[in-house]
């Protein structure tokens, strides 16, 4: 295994996450895995993890299905930035899932094959647990 360090911001729930964990690990990596609904967010943590994105705003890591996005009155377009990472830091489940960052940036990999962008190696394929298979 490499010390390349790739961290894999997670939900077990979800496919995708898992897939991108599989991914990870096809390619000869370990990942730090953080179940983030445990651990919950910080406002410097979203916000760090936004600036590796590129400059990427709230709104592009918001997740509306199966949240409460809706009830707390966020997919409005004039909603600010600042109440969105608000209600992203009480309500972790607010951010969309999975989030890898490594020290070649930052990438929601949806899809999950998205998680190359950021590793420094691939494998020359891998399987999604749909059985899909993904050539790189």
């Amino acid at each position: 295994m490499s010390d390349f360090p790739v961290t894999v911001f997670h939900n077990p729930a979800c496919g995708t996450s898992r897939i991108v964990g599989a991914a990870v690990r096809e390619a000869g990596l370990e990942p730090e895995v953080v179940e983030y609904l445990k651990a919950g967010w910080t406002r410097a943590q979203l916000e760090d993890l936004l600036a590796r994105m590129g400059g990427a705003r709230p709104r592009e890591i918001l997740r509306e299905r199966g949240t409460p996005a809706a009830e707390l009155g966020l997919l409005g377009e004039d909603v600010s930035d600042d109440t969105l990472l608000e209600a992203m830091v009480a309500h972790p489940i607010l951010v969309d899932r999975p989030m890898v960052a490594t020290p070649l940036g930052v990438v929601l990999a949806r899809p999950s094959e998205r998680v190359f962008e950021v590793l420094d190696r691939r494998p020359g394929s891998f399987t999604k647990e749909d059985g899909e298979v993904v050539e790189l």
